[in-house]
C-alpha cells in the first residue's frame, strides 16, 4: 500500500493564495463566483503587462537622453579638468620651483567654488534625467533659470579667479627676476661694457614686463569692482599679493635709478666760477651730456618709473567711488625726486655754513634750481610726454621738488631756533624783525620760483594776467602743519603795526578833519567848521586811512598763504585784532569828549564828527572788502552755514554801526538840549527882547 504524500509547510507565495481562496470562496455555494473571478485576474493581468511595456518604453527614452548628456558632460569635466589640472596647480608647482621667497598658496575659495561647480553640473543633469519631456511645470521655470544663472556666476568666478592667479604667478616670477638678477660689476663698468650693459637692459625689460601684467591685473580688478561688487574678499586677496610685490619691486627701480644717476655722473657740481662763462652749467648738467646707449638706457629706466608710479596711482584711486576724477599723481615725480636727493645733500653742506645768513641759502637753492631747469626740461618734458602724463610739467616737478629741499631744511632748523627764541624773549623787536626779515625773505623767494616754474608757458585771453602762475609748492604750506607757528607770525604784524601807528596815534592833528584854503589876502590856512557828513562824502581824518592803509598790507602779506583756511587765521590774528584795537579807540574818544555841556564848543563838536567820518569810512572800507571774492572764499571756508553766510567783517560792521548811531544820538541830545537852554533864556528875557 503506498504511503500518502507527507504534509509541507505553505511558503510565502501559497500563503497568500490560500489567503486570496479562502476570502473568495468560504463555503461551497461560493464556488458559482469562479468564472467571473477568473475573468477578473485575466483583466488585471493584461493592464499589468501595458504597464509594464509603457516602463520599459519610458526607461529606454531616460537611459537615450542620459547617454547623451553624459557625453557633453564628460567633455565639460575633461576641459575643466585640463584647465584646473595643466594651468593652476602647475602655475604654483613653477613659482614654488622659480621664486621660493613669493610663493604664497592660492587665491582663496577657488577650491570649493571649483568643486560646487562640478556638484552644481552633476545634480542638473541628473534631475533633467528623472522627468520626461513635457513633466516640467511652469512654476519651476523660475527657479530653473536662477539655477542656471548660479552656475554662469560661479563658471565666472573660476574663470576670473584662474585669470588672476595666472597673471599674479607670472607677476611674482617678474619681480623675482628684477630683484635676483645682480649685475657682475659694479655700474659704472656695465654702462662702459657692452655684455654687462645687456644685463641691466635684461632687468628693465622684466619691469616692463611687471608694469604691464600689473595693467592688466588692474583692468580686471577696476571691471570686477564695478560689475561684480559682492566678490570683494577675490579683489582683496589679489590687491594683497600685488601690494607685496609692488613693496619690494618699487624699492629696487628706485635703487637701480639711483645707482644709474650715480653712473652718468650725478649731481654736477653746485657753484662754478664765473670765468667759465654762461654755459658752463650746460656743459657741467650729466642730462647733457647723454647719448646713444646711456642716453637710451636713462629713458628707459625713466619711462619704466612713471609707468610704475602711474600704476600704483591709479591704484589708490580705485579705492574711491568715482574713478575719473582722482588725480593721477598728487605727489611729485619719483624719477625727479631722484634727481633732486643727491643735490639736497650737497646743499646740506653749505646750509650748515650759513645757518645765521638765510638769505644766502635762499640764493642757493634758486641759483641751483634756475641753473638745471633748461637741461630738466629739454631731456625730461619729452620723456614725461611719451609717458602720456597729461598736465605734468617737467619744470614744475623740479622746482616743487627744489622747494621741498628749503622747506625741509626751515621746518628742522630755522623755525624751531625762531620759535624758542621769541617765548624766550619779552618783546624783543629784534627776534619780531627776525621773523620778518625771514618771512620777507620767503614770499620773494615763493614768487621768484613761481615764476620760474611757469617760464615758457604763453598765457592768452584773460588769463594773460597770471604772470608767475604756477601749481609748484609755496614755502608758507610750512604753516599748514604748524598753525602756532602762523599765530606767532600774526602776533609780530600785529605788534610791530601798532609800534609804527602810535606816534600817529598821539598826534592830535591826525585827527582833525580840515579843509585847507589859501586866503587871498593873508595866505593862512583856514578851517571850516562842517557838520556830519552823508556817506557819499566821509570827509575822514588822516589817521583813519592810515589805519586802513597798514591793515591792508596785512592782508596783503597774507594772501601770499597757499590755503584759504591759513588765510583765514591769518587776517585774524593780525588785520582784525589791529582794526578793532582802533574801533576801541574811536569809541574811548567819543565817550572822553564833555559834549554834555549848557554851551557845546565848535570844537568839541568838530572832533566828535571827526571820529564818525572816521568809523564810517572804516566801514565803508571793510564793506567793499567783504564783497571781494578773497574774502567770500574765506567766509566760506568756515564753519558758517553755507545757505545764509556771515560776512567776514560782520562782527566789525557791527560794531561800527553802533559806535556810529550811539554818537549821533549823543550829538543830538547836546543840540536839543542847547537848543531848549536858548529857548528858555529868550523867554525869560522877552520883555527885553521886545523893547529893544
Amino acid at each position: 500500500m503506498a504511503e500518502p504524500p507527507q504534509w509541507r509547510a505553505p511558503d510565502a507565495v501559497s500563503r497568500r493564495v490560500l489567503g486570496f481562496l479562502d476570502e473568495h470562496f468560504k463555503s461551497h455555494g461560493d464556488l458559482h463566483k469562479a468564472p467571473s473571478l477568473a475573468a477578473q485576474l485575466s483583466r488585471e493581468c493584461a493592464d499589468r503587462e501595458r504597464g509594464l511595456r509603457l516602463l520599459e518604453e519610458k526607461l529606454s527614452r531616460a537611459s537615450s537622453a542620459w547617454l547623451a548628456r553624459s557625453d557633453e558632460v564628460r567633455a565639460i569635466l575633461r576641459r575643466v579638468g585640463h584647465l584646473a589640472e595643466g594651468s593652476f596647480p602647475r602655475r604654483s608647482r613653477v613659482r614654488r620651483s622659480k621664486t621660493r621667497a613669493f610663493f604664497v598658496s592660492p587665491l582663496p575659495m577657488f577650491s570649493w567654488d571649483f568643486v560646487a561647480l562640478i556638484r552644481v553640473l552633476l545634480d542638473f543633469c541628473f534631475k533633467g534625467a528623472d522627468v520626461g519631456e513635457g513633466d516640467v511645470e511652469l512654476g519651476q521655470l523660475p527657479l530653473l533659470a536662477k539655477e542656471i544663472g548660479r552656475i554662469e556666476t560661479v563658471r565666472l568666478y573660476a574663470e576670473t579667479t584662474l585669470q588672476l592667479e595666472a597673471l599674479v604667478g607670472d607677476l611674482e616670477d617678474a619681480a623675482f627676476a628684477v630683484v635676483s638678477q645682480t649685475p657682475k660689476t659694479n655700474t659704472s663698468l656695465s654702462l662702459r661694457r657692452a655684455s654687462n650693459l645687456n644685463d641691466i637692459m635684461w632687468k628693465q625689460e622684466k619691469l616692463l614686463l611687471a608694469i604691464k601684467i600689473m595693467k592688466d591685473i588692474e583692468h580686471v580688478l577696476v571691471r570686477v569692482s564695478k560689475s561684480r561688487p559682492r566678490w570683494a574678499n577675490l579683489v582683496k586677496a589679489v590687491d594683497s599679493r600685488v601690494e607685496k610685490t609692488l613693496a619690494i619691486l618699487r624699492p629696487q627701480a628706485l635703487n637701480d635709478h639711483r645707482a644709474l644717476l650715480a653712473a652718468l655722473g650725478w649731481p654736477p657740481p653746485l657753484l662754478t666760477s664765473d670765468i667759465e662763462g654762461d654755459r658752463s652749467s650746460e656743459m657741467l648738467n650729466p642730462l647733457f651730456l647723454m647719448h646713444g646707449e646711456k642716453k637710451e638706457m636713462y629713458s628707459q629706466n625713466f619711462l619704466a618709473l612713471c609707468a610704475l608710479q602711474h600704476l600704483q596711482a591709479q591704484r589708490e584711486a580705485r579705492h574711491y567711488t568715482d574713478f575719473t576724477k582722482q588725480s593721477c599723481y598728487r605727489d611729485d615725480l619719483w624719477a625727479i625726486d631722484e634727481l633732486v636727493h643727491p643735490v639736497s645733500l650737497k646743499m646740506e653742506y653749505h646750509f650748515s655754513k650759513w645757518s645765521d645768513q638765510p638769505k644766502f641759502v635762499f640764493a642757493l637753492v634758486y641759483k641751483v634750481t634756475k641753473d638745471f631747469m633748461d637741461g630738466v626740461d629739454s631731456v625730461l618734458q619729452p620723456l614725461i610726454d611719451q609717458a602720456r602724463l597729461v598736465g605734468l610739467s617737467a619744470k614744475e616737478a623740479w622746482v616743487t621738488a627744489m622747494v621741498k629741499i628749503l622747506l625741509a631744511y626751515l621746518e628742522r632748523r630755522v623755525f624751531p631756533v625762531l620759535v624758542s627764541t621769541y617765548h624766550n624773549s619779552d618783546e624783543n623787536l629784534e627776534v619780531s624783525s627776525s621773523w620778518l626779515d625771514l618771512l620777507d625773505l620767503i614770499i620773494t623767494f615763493d614768487k621768484r620760483m613761481q615764476v620760474l616754474a611757469s617760464s615758457g608757458i604763453k598765457l592768452t585771453g584773460p588769463f594773460s594776467e597770471l604772470e608767475g602762475f604756477s601749481r609748484s609748492l609755496s614755502i608758507l604750506s610750512v604753516f599748514n602743519e604748524h598753525s602756532d607757528w602762523l599765530q606767532i607770525w600774526g602776533e609780530i604784524e600785529l605788534k610791530i603795526a601798532n609800534h609804527n601807528l602810535e606816534p600817529e596815534l598821539e598826534d592830535e592833528r591826525s585827527w582833525l578833519c580840515r579843509i585847507g584854503k589859501q586866503s587871498e589876502f593873508d595866505y593862512k590856512e583856514e578851517v571850516d567848521i562842517f557838520l556830519l557828513s552823508t556817506r557819499v562824502d566821509y570827509k575822514a581824518p588822516p589817521i583813519a586811512g592810515s589805519v586802513i592803509k597798514v591793515a591792508l598790507a596785512m592782508i596783503e602779506r597774507g594772501q601770499t598763504l597757499p590755503s584759504k583756511r591759513m588765510k583765514s587765521q591769518f587776517v585774524r590774528s593780525s588785520a582784525t585784532i589791529f582794526l578793532n584795537n582802533f574801533f576801541v579807540i574811536l569809541l574811548q574818544r567819543c565817550r572822553d569828549l564833555e559834549l554834555m555841556t549848557a554851551a557845546i564848543q565848535d570844537e568839541a563838536l568838530l572832533r566828535v564828527a571827526c571820529t564818525v567820518n572816521a568809523a564810517r569810512y572804516c566801514e565803508s572800507v571793510i564793506r567793499e572788502w567783504d564783497e571781494e571774492v578773497t574774502f567770500l572764499e574765506m567766509t566760506g571756508d568756515g564753519n558758517n552755514n553755507q545757505q545764509h553766510p556771515r560776512l567776514f567783517f560782520a562782527d566789525e560792521i557791527g560794531y561800527l554801526i553802533k559806535l556810529e548811531t550811539d554818537c549821533l544820538e549823543e550829538i543830538m541830545s547836546v543840540l536839543l538840549l542847547e537848543f531848549d537852554a536858548q529857548c528858555w533864556d529868550y523867554i525869560r528875557n522877552i520883555d527885553q527882547w521886545e523893547k529893544n
